[in-house]
């Protein structure tokens, strides 16, 4: 009983060492930037994915909102997020939601299957938010996001370029090394 009453106070002063050192983490650790609050936000969405691209400018307080989704619920979801973070004072929300068409959706899974049922496109797959981004308005495809290479980008064109349906292909996709 005696040593448990001695090691009390050390085991205590370890605990208020522990937390002091959490409370000092912020100076090691600055806080994060808007523009990081607002991307972590907008990728966290839970319905955000290969059919949305969401872009985002930060001026000062105000952000704006831009890019495209294929859910209007997605639109006004990242309002919200954004909205709710701490130094963000306005949103300008310019997100267009896509029109609703099974003929589109027809060409989104083709698209899909088309790019990540690849072996070439299984390191883009395997990722929380793949990084090409498929939107299909009336029966045109665009491609948006980032590749590692020349060729995953040419590649990407030529496998959507062939589904049949589609009225034109966009490549917007930017090569990105590492």
């Amino acid at each position: 009983m005696r040593n448990a009453l001695t090691s009390l106070p050390m085991m205590l002063t370890s605990l208020f060492l522990t937390v002091s050192a959490f409370g000092r983490a912020d100076a090691k650790h600055p806080q994060p930037t808007v523009e990081t609050e607002v991307r972590h936000e907008l990728i966290m969405l839970p319905y955000y994915g290969v059919f949305d691209y969401l872009q985002y400018k930060v001026e000062g307080s105000k952000v704006t909102l831009y890019g495209y989704a294929h859910r209007p619920s997605l639109r006004s979801d990242a309002e919200a997020v954004v909205k709710g973070l701490e130094r963000v004072e306005s949103v300008d929300n310019q997100i267009q939601v896509l029109p609703v068409s099974p003929f589109d959706d027809r060409i989104r899974v083709a698209a899909y299957r088309a790019l990540y049922g690849s072996q070439d496109f299984w390191k883009y797959a395997i990722q929380a938010v793949p990084p090409i981004h498929i939107l299909v308005n009336n029966g045109r495809v665009t491609l948006e996001g980032v590749v590692g290479s020349e060729l995953d980008k040419n590649l990407a064109f030529a496998r959507v370029s062939g589904i049949s349906g589609t009225f034109g292909v966009t490549n917007n996709l930017v090569v990105v090394k590492g």
